[in-house]
């Protein structure tokens, strides 16, 4: 082992103790280090960070891409000078902060000897180095600030602590909301004749059904249905979905079950969005796996948890590629075809299992019947996809053997991923669990194409829980059920699990899907692996911060492993006590004859008993609010011996990848701070984080390599090895390509992908067979248990290669103790119950020999007792101590959680360390507390070596608190810091003195609850005492006391800065104490500084303030990271001089308004800030994000002069804008891609069409398009635009990929593009199939030609998200009052919001340079807020239009709404509820509401939808606020949107009372720019901007005349790419708004299409609303005539001659009129399948042409109060049926023709076949919309018993469209009537009824048929008569004969 260690690393170090001849080991040891360099030089070596290549750096400069950039200075020591490799650049590894140093592979370790002898030198030597290292970084800059938030603790130097948890509370196991929305669109191909489904929708034990849709096998619904839950995240991701289709269910009857699907919500969940669109759900039968698909269910799926938003695509008119193979509701990557396969779950055995019942019963059973049994009856219960199995109850037994295995069928690979195993106590009254387990099934199988079926064990798995004292009433029985962190042992179980897929072909095969348990044999005990004997060895080394709470009683902990350790309630004594004794002694012989060692220490060995808790203490009072105990130097230990199955391997796998994946989470951890802090060479440090990454990946195959062979292993540990190492491998490769890939553009996507790797990792590591249980350490107090801490066994496993051992193993450790269960929810899970610094060990107890290694030095073991010194020690005495004086340097927190009432805090830090506390003073009233305080601790005793404690200083805890006047304080956050240490004999000064002010995050809870500004250093107390010490300057402010201040070094270097502040106004303010605000004030305070607003006297009357700008001037840090937050308070001032707070708002990054003057070296004045527009805008550079990149490389050559900006032909870079183009002759526009002409494919288009001949399409008339064909046509751009962004994305990806094949494979860039256009057409075929399909589909009707309609924009979202919520100038900042919730991610602040101020800051440097002063018409009162309009009341009218809603949430029992629209603004409300819509989720409102308001009394506009209720107050379903003021006031000019088009009538009628010339002409004026100036020729210049565009209109008559109005619009358009002061104006558009209910906070509720306009009133009036109505739908009349059929199946027999014939009639029905079906009269005993009919259907029905869809109004049921508007697609269904006269007729038959695309008839009855159904994607279609008339043959098909279509008749019929208005004009008669009968069919002999000419029909068939049968018939009984009088005579006649007569 160890020489192939040194073969594999290059350098080795081995230390052994030396023995005397009584084998005795002697204080002396050896150290060899040997190193090992092959010839080749292969051999690596990677300790500290050494690599053996340094990265060429293509600059030429040398890259510290493996440093730590963050550390702006370089703390600690411990470096190693790298080997110089180019040149003799040596690689400096900075420790400190690195990102390595947390966790040390393969770390050499100096002997101690080593290292006292090498001291004094090494750490001079660091600090050379040091320096070198941050000149050769450039790292010198004096204010540079670490975000030390994660990297301050979580790093360290040296190997003897362990990084400690940052958060706290438990999040698994508490309720959550959810709702899950589902969508039932349609079913398709179910299986059976003729029936009437019902879909039953169910999620958990909730049931939802549909309605019932009569004789139909594609059912359409479109019903939508939601669930509430609330409930864990656990139990809800384990809730099965379940669709079941049922056949006939009514009210009677249960229905027969067509087939089932079966999906758990976390699949769902997993998905993208959180769901799956229009997806088709494949059934199956459960009953009987042999049969195949049973039909397919189409919908939608949606799981929302609390802030999840979902985006939906978009709802319109849906032409549907029916290509259901293409869009299975299946995850990606799974098969469509499914195969069925049996899921075995063995239960083999259980041990130490708790006891479940009272002694007292137990106690009187045994005095009475003389038994002693166990206290608990136990089976096992196993859960999966939705079916339970249960094995046998084994009584009384604390170590039940069952040897059963439960077995479930199920398709593979199964939808639902965890099967749930959970250990019940059998009880008269309710069963309990004892324990639960999940095996994730993801974890214990592999997909790939090297994968394996799930497969698992035999192999132990441990359950935790509840603590394990019985009680009636357990409070952490949730923990039992698997909710929650277990928090005690509660016992093992023996199980594997195998999976095996079922040929459903075979006979034998059991077809049903029940749950089935059946014994197995017996499996060896040696098959879990072979017993070992573990040794568990733990040193409390400090206990501090204990709860007072806790009471005064001696406090001692107690650790457990499994049972072992646990006196209290551990080792259930089981009546075969005996067994277990045995098993341990064979232990103890296999044990020496193992270790073949001499008797001594066996002996030792043998009275090894554990020792496993600390006697008890009384606890110390450290403060207010902590004890501590008085451990001082004697430490006490505990050890445990405990046996199990040795299986190490798995840990020490998963250990490996663990460890890789902490370095790669802190490496990522470090690029982000460097991002967000705005570091240099973000890229350089992630290049090094995927270079450690690959490194870390091909040390792992290496060493996992050696144990792909070791022996008796599970077939899972095999396999999962192999695929870990595959994964491993891969890994690595695709890191070191993405490695080079990394550049500084593309640093954040690189980031993603590594965070992939990052869950992958995690993924991976996670081991699901257990092997070692977990640790527990218990505080106990009284006897009771009162806080614990688990630690995974993987943690602390030793292993002699370093990389396989635990991370905590070893090694220091601080552990926080937490209550148990749901005691620690809320704010009793935030606090600290205990704080332990803690050494643990756990390993073979052969390999115990160095389980103190690990030890901070300096200490003598005393053992128990005086016997052999083998025993490991119960106390450690520290000989060596060291003095030190810690001080704090707190400067300032923010950011905190508000804890009182008035929506602030008066906080208050705690510090800790070691054994010792003290607090900074308390400030009112803040949540930005600036203490600027020094904290000195005196005579900090720390035990151990100086040198170890300088590398590797114990952590310090900073809690805050706010500070009441009554009660005790409250605890609104923690951190954790660490120290740096200057030893007595180190210099005080730089690099590492005086330390810097570092941010650390701080958490309450898992939330983050602010960061603290501070420093600590740790200075070592010498022989002179504290005189030696650097000194401390006296408390400087005598007002505040005895008060230090942070001292001048570390205190940030201030400069004056001049902040100006916008006060416009005051919005919704509430009452306060229940009085209304009057007369408020908003306080503007900073660093100690502020300024005060007007007084709004009357807050009804106006609440915007009366002076708009004012400023203050305040001394600021100059690094911008250390700006303090600026408070905005509002007071309101009473009477008597009152001052009450309303609310407050922290601004807690000032960066956003830091002004920079314009670059004048720039001449992109584009990106140059300005005062833009007039209006500050207070970013650098443009201050939204610019549409068109592309001017820059042609304008700025010539900056001087004009530029012409020719909208024909554009710079190739501008992908997706649409370029307007308009031409003299129309008013089309022609859409304009750049990158391909597309005018050029539509000519071709239109040419295709005209060869097309007949079908040429008609010019869209001008008066047929209304506004819908706007919208319509919009939605159609907008799903293309999708579509080819996702195109773009997936050939950007390919690209990519691509690139990296080439790097790989070294190809030249030209073939790269050759491959790429190649890949490109490969993706494009992919692609546009589909597109390809749905255009054949529609053939030659198409909709119009793109070209004509003019369109408006329809966003996917709010408008204010797609421009930055319009806060271009003018901010919003919402006002906060109350407690912060307790709940995670302050999910309650909305409640917390009291109002809002608006208005805007702006801070610059104040000697402010003379040039914008110097502007003309600056006005020095407004500061940097020029040109601002006023802020005087302004009416507005404000036209308010909804399109419609989507998805709306239903509320009624029937699973609907009946919706109307409310819009309130100020006092004016408009109800609009005589208009409701009844029963429908989806309405179509087609309103515009004109509202009068006054800004800025009345700005917040609410739209909500209501539901109609006939009894009791109607329900708000949704509603959503819009902010008009904003709008208003915003330089994007949102109060009317700019249409694309300038037309004076029609549908495209501007809208806005100004026309775009006017609107250029105040923009122009406003922005104090050139223009506008009209030239010939169709040219207009605007600033030093030419825009070319039309200069004709025509009027209503059709006259052209001049304008400038096109050429004005094309400006508009463009504004963006205006200099200065350019930006996109709002175009005409819709915009989908979620709709939200109080009730429900963060779940959407629906979506509401919409849009609004406002119009000032003191312009002109604007013209008449456009009016948005819902068209209505056209009124057709549909009429076929079914003139025959042909090759009808024969149903039935002929009466009397067995002749097969069939009474044939057709029926037939438009689609979901189920009414209105029609029948033909029968032709009567056809015996060929020929009828005749000439017989004709009439529908009559309402079709709206723009949707497809068939509207339809009925009313439910009986009780309904009014009709339903349905909407459904068009589809003809003709059926064949046989008619029976006493029995049900037959059916036999059906064909379903969609009027909009279905195959054209056949020509003759021969020529008609199956393929034109299965093929219909193939063949040509017709739209009976387009045709009119259509006459032919079509097949009607049915499916037989394999479910195959099979040919089941012809009909000919003819199908013929006429308007309503046609159909008045020349009526039609039903069947044969008048008028315009159709004659009599001429029908054969045979078709007249047998009852009516009996004789004929007779003699037709009989005679004709039979005529040999019937007289070989009568021959027949002519013989058997004769037989018969034979045989009857015969006894007579002998009897004459013998009496002889």
């Amino acid at each position: 082992m160890v020489l192939q260690k040194v073969a594999e690393e290059g350098h080795l170090e081995l230390t052994d103790t030396l023995i005397d001849d009584n084998n005795m080991s002697i204080k002396t040891s050896v150290t060899i280090d040997i190193r090992y360099q092959p010839m080749d030089g292969t051999g690596g070596m990677w300790s500290d960070g050494e690599f053996l290549d340094v990265p060429d750096d293509r600059d030429g400069m040398f890259a510290f891409e493996t440093d730590s950039l963050l550390s702006g200075q370089s703390h600690g020591s411990g470096t190693s000078p790298g080997r110089s490799l180019q040149g003799s650049i040596p690689t400096f590894r900075k420790a400190g902060r690195g990102v390595f140093s947390a966790m040390k592979l393969g770390k050499a370790k100096s002997s101690k000897d080593d290292h006292k002898r090498g001291d004094e030198p090494a750490i001079l030597e660091m600090e050379d180095l040091d320096k070198k290292a941050m000149r050769l970084a450039g790292m010198l800059e004096p204010d540079t600030i670490s975000l030390a938030s994660v990297t301050a603790v979580t790093t360290n130097v040296s190997n003897k602590r362990s990084k400690p948890d940052i958060k706290m509370e438990p999040s698994s196991g508490r309720p959550v909301d959810y709702q899950i929305s589902i969508t039932v669109i349609e079913a398709r191909q179910l299986i059976g004749l003729n029936m009437d489904p019902v879909v039953c929708v169910e999620v958990g034990d909730d049931k939802k059904y549909t309605s019932m849709k009569e004789s139909t096998n594609c059912p359409y619904y479109n019903e939508y249905f939601v669930f509430d839950f609330h409930v864990p995240p656990d139990v809800m991701f384990d809730k099965i979905i379940k669709l079941s289709v049922i056949h006939s269910k009514n009210l009677l009857r249960s229905g027969t079950l067509v087939g089932t699907f079966k999906m758990d919500v976390g699949t769902v969940y997993s998905q993208p969005e959180h769901q799956f669109y229009h997806k088709w759900a494949i059934l199956s039968d459960p009953d009987d796996i042999t049969a195949g698909c049973k039909g397919y269910v189409k919908c939608d799926i949606a799981v929302v948890g609390k802030g999840d938003n979902i985006k939906t695509p978009h709802k319109a008119n849906e032409t549907d590629e029916d290509d259901i193979e293409g869009n299975l509701l299946l995850p990606e990557g799974i098969p469509a075809e499914r195969q069925w396969a049996r899921f075995y779950v063995k239960i083999h055995r259980a041990e130490g299992l708790p006891k479940m019942n009272t002694s007292i019963m137990a106690n009187v059973k045994k005095a009475f019947i003389g038994e002693n049994r166990d206290l608990v009856d136990p089976y096992v219960q196993v859960q999966f996809s939705g079916q339970k199995g249960k094995t046998s109850v084994q009584k009384s037994s604390y170590e039940p053997i069952w040897n059963e295995q439960v077995i479930f069928t199920e398709l593979f690979p199964p939808l639902c991923k965890r099967i749930k195993v959970q250990i019940r106590d059998s009880d008269k009254v309710n069963d309990v669990a004892i324990g639960t387990h999940f095996i994730d099934l993801r974890k214990i199988s592999n997909d790939g194409d090297k994968g394996f079926l799930p497969t698992l064990g035999p192999a132990w798995v441990n359950m935790y829980g509840s603590t394990r004292q019985y009680t009636l009433m357990d409070e952490h029985q949730d923990l039992n059920d698997g909710l929650g962190e277990g928090v005690s042992f509660r016992a093992r179980l023996l199980i594997s699990v195998a999976v095996e897929i079922l040929d459903t072909t075979s006979p034998e095969i059991i077809c049903s899907t029940d749950v089935q348990v059946e014994p197995v044999s017996n499996i060896s005990e040696s098959a879990t692996g072979k017993m070992e004997e573990f040794f568990l060895f733990g040193s409390f080394l400090e206990a501090t911060m204990i709860d007072r709470k806790i009471g005064d009683k001696p406090i001692s902990f107690e650790i457990t492993i499994g049972n072992y350790g646990n006196h209290i309630d551990g080792v259930s004594k089981s009546s075969s006590v005996k067994k277990k004794k045995k098993e341990g002694e064979d232990q103890e012989e296999e044990n020496e004859l193992i270790q073949n060692s001499s008797e001594d220490e066996a002996d030792e060995d043998a009275d090894l008993t554990s020792v496993s808790s600390t006697p008890p203490m009384k606890p110390f009072i450290t403060d207010r609010n902590y004890f501590h105990l008085p451990y001082f130097e004697k430490k006490p230990c505990v050890y445990i011996k405990s046996w199990w199955q040795d299986q190490r391997r798995r840990l020490y796998n998963s250990n490996m990848m663990d460890k890789i994946a902490d370095k790669l989470e802190e490496g990522l951890n470090d690029v982000q701070e460097v991002i967000k802090t705005e570091k240099a060479f973000p890229e350089r440090r992630l290049r090094g984080v995927l270079e450690e990454l690959s490194i870390g990946c091909s040390r792992y195959v290496t060493l996992a390599n050696k144990d792909v062979n070791l022996a008796g292993r599970t077939k899972l540990d095999r396999e999962r090895l192999k695929s870990c190492m595959r994964e491993m491998d891969s890994m690595g490769q695709q890191a070191k390509q993405i490695r080079t890939q990394v550049k500084k553009n593309t640093v954040k996507e690189k980031l993603k992908l590594a965070q992939n790797f990052l869950q992958r990792l995690r993924f991976l590591a996670d081991e699901p067979q257990h092997s070692i249980p977990d640790v527990f350490i218990w505080m106990m107090s009284n006897n009771k248990r009162i806080a614990y801490a688990r630690i995974p066994s993987k943690d602390i496993l030793y292993s002699v290669v370093d990389e396989e051992t635990g991370k905590d193993c070893g090694k220091v450790k601080a552990v926080f103790l937490k209550l148990p269960g749901k005691k620690g929810f809320g704010p009793a899970g935030w606090t600290v119950q205990a704080k332990l610094e803690l050494y643990l060990w756990l390993g073979l107890n052969k390999s115990r020999k160095n389980f103190l290694h690990g030890l901070p030095n300096g200490f003598e073991e005393i053992r128990a007792t005086k016997m052999g010194h083998g025993l490991p020690p119960v106390t450690l005495v520290y000989d060596m101590k060291q003095v030190f004086q810690l001080r704090a340097h707190m400067y300032q927190a923010r950011s905190l959680f508000a804890a009182d009432s008035s929506g602030l805090s008066d906080p208050f830090a705690r510090v800790f360390f070691s054994s010792q506390s003290q607090v900074t003073e308390v400030l009112n009233e803040t949540l930005c507390p600036t203490w600027d305080q020094l904290l000195v601790f005196d005579d900090v005793e720390l035990f151990g070596e100086a040198t170890e404690l300088r590398d590797d200083p114990p952590i310090i805890v900073v809690e805050f608190y706010d500070q009441d006047t009554v009660g005790k304080a409250e605890f609104i956050g923690r951190t954790f810091a660490k120290p740096i240490i200057k030893m007595r004999d180190e210099p005080y000064g730089p690099p590492r003195f005086p330390p810097q002010l570092e941010y650390y995050q701080i958490y309450r809870g898992n939330s983050i609850a602010g960061e603290l500004l501070a420093a600590f250093e740790l200075l070592q107390v010498g022989q002179g005492g504290r005189a030696d010490l650097p000194p401390l300057e006296g408390p400087t402010d005598s007002e505040r006391g005895p008060i230090l201040p942070v001292p001048l070094g570390i205190r940030p270097v201030l400069s004056r800065y001049r902040i100006e502040v916008l006060f416009w106004g005051l919005r919704d303010l509430k009452r306060i104490n229940l009085a209304q605000v009057d007369r408020p004030r908003v306080d503007i305070e900073c660093a100690g500084r502020g300024v005060q607003s007007a007084l709004i006297q009357n807050y009804k009357k106006n609440p915007n303030f009366s002076t708009l700008v004012k400023w203050f001037e305040v001394d600021l840090p100059e690094n911008e990271l250390l700006h303090p937050p600026l408070n905005i308070r509002v007071v309101d001032c009473r009477a008597f001089g009152r001052y009450i707070l309303v609310g407050s708002h922290a601004v807690s990054t000032l960066r956003h308004f830091i002004y920079s003057p314009p670059d004048k070296s720039c001449n992109n004045w584009a990106t140059a800030a300005k005062l833009m527009n007039g209006y500050m805008v207070l970013t650098n550079g443009c201050s939204q994000a610019r549409s068109s990149p592309s001017l820059s490389s042609r304008t700025f050559s010539r900056p001087a002069g004009d530029v012409s900006v020719s909208l024909e032909a554009e710079p190739p870079i501008r992908k997706m804008d649409t370029v307007v183009k308009l031409d003299a002759m129309s008013d089309a526009v022609v859409k304009v891609d750049m990158n391909e002409d597309e005018s050029d494919k539509e000519k071709k288009k239109k040419k295709k069409k005209k060869k097309g001949g007949a079908e040429e399409e008609e010019e869209t008339d001008e008066r047929v398009l209304d506004w819908w064909s706007k919208y319509f046509a919009s939605i159609e751009t907008l799903k293309e635009n999708l579509r080819s962004q996702e195109a773009a994305q997936a050939e950007a990806e390919e690209r990519e990929d691509l690139e990296i094949a080439a790097e790989a494979a070294d190809i030249r860039p030209d073939d790269l593009h050759l491959k790429g256009s190649k890949m490109k057409e490969r993706f494009k075929e992919k692609k546009s199939s589909k597109q390809k399909r749905s255009q054949a589909a529609d053939g030659s009707e198409k909709r119009p030609p793109k070209a004509r309609v003019d369109e408006l924009v329809v966003y996917n979202r709010e408008l204010e998200s797609e421009y930055g919520n319009f806060e271009d100038w003018l901010h919003t900042f919402n006002l906060y009052r109350g407690k912060a919730g307790d709940d995670d991610e302050h999910a309650l602040d909305d409640d917390r919001i009291v109002g809002r101020f608006k208005g805007s800051l702006c801070m610059y440097k104040v000697p402010l340079s003379q040039e914008i002063t110097r502007e003309a018409g600056y006005d020095p009162n407004m500061g940097m807020f020029q040109s601002i309009p006023h802020n005087d009341p302004i009416h507005v009218l404000v036209r308010v239009y909804v399109v419609r809603a989507t998805d709306l949430h239903p509320a009624d029992i029937n699973g609907k709404a009946d919706p109307y629209v409310v819009i309130k603004l100020g006092k004016s409300e408009v109800k609009d509820k005589e208009n409701y819509i009844s029963k429908q989720l989806n309405p179509v409102f087609g309103k515009s509401f004109d509202i009068e308001a006054t800004f800025p009394m009345e700005s917040m506009l609410t739209v909500s939808v209501y539901d109609w209720d006939l009894v009791g107050t109607d329900d708000l379903i949704g509603e959503t606020k819009i902010d008009l003021e904003n709008r208003f006031y915003s330089k994007f000019r949102a109060t009317c949107g700019i249409a694309s088009n300038y037309s004076m009538h029609g549908y495209n009628i501007w809208r806005d009372p100004m026309k775009p010339s006017q609107i250029l002409a105040k923009l122009c004026k406003e922005g104090k720019i050139d223009g506008p100036h009209y030239g010939p020729g169709g040219k207009v210049k605007v600033a030093n901007r030419i825009f070319t565009g039309a200069t004709e209109i025509e009027d209503e008559n059709g006259l052209k005349k001049q304008t400038e109005e096109h050429l004005a619009l094309s400006v508009l358009n463009h504004w963006e790419e205006i200099p200065r002061v350019g930006c996109k104006l709002v175009p005409e558009h819709v915009e989908t708004r979620p709709l939200l209910n109080p009730d429900k906070p963060g779940i959407e509720q629906g979506r509401l299409e919409m849009w609004v306009d406002m119009f000032p009133m003191d312009m002109p009036a604007p013209g008449p609303a456009i009016d948005i109505s819902p068209r209505k739908p056209k009124s057709f009349e549909l009429r076929v005539i079914i003139w025959n059929t042909d090759d009808v199946i024969l149903e039935d027999d002929a009466f009397l001659t067995g002749e097969k014939m069939s009474d044939i009639y057709v029926r037939g029905w438009l689609k979901g009129q189920q009414e209105d079906k029609q029948d033909t009269d029968v032709h009567y005993h056809s015996l060929t399948g020929e009828g005749n009919f000439n017989w004709r259907f009439v529908f009559p029905f309402d079709y709206l042409v723009a949707e497809e869809k068939i509207i339809i109004s009925k009313k439910e049921s009986m009780f309904s109060w009014d009709e339903t508007e349905y909407k459904i697609p068009p589809r003809l269904t003709m059926q064949v049926w046989d008619a029976d006269h006493f029995s049900a007729d037959d059916f036999l038959g059906a064909i379903e023709l969609d009027l909009n695309r279905f195959p054209r008839g056949a020509k003759t009855a021969k020529q008609c076949n199956l393929d034109m159904i299965r093929n219909e994607q193939e063949l040509p279609t017709i739209s009976i919309f387009k045709q009119k008339r259509v006459k032919g043959w079509w097949p009607f098909v049915a499916r037989d018993e394999n479910d195959e279509m099979e040919l089941t008749g012809k009909v000919e019929a003819e199908l013929h469209l006429v308007t309503a208005e046609e159909a008045e004009k020349s009526p039609v008669g039903l069947g044969r009537n008048e008028p315009d009968p159709l004659e009599k069919p001429n029908r054969p002999d045979t078709s007249l009824m047998w009852f009516l000419g009996p004789l004929k029909s007779l003699r037709y068939f009989i005679w004709h048929n039979y005529r040999w049968l019937i007289l070989k018939a009568l021959g027949l009984i002519l013989l058997l008569l004769m037989l018969g009088l034979f045989l009857y005579s015969i006894p007579g006649y002998l009897v004459k004969k013998i009496l002889g007569a």
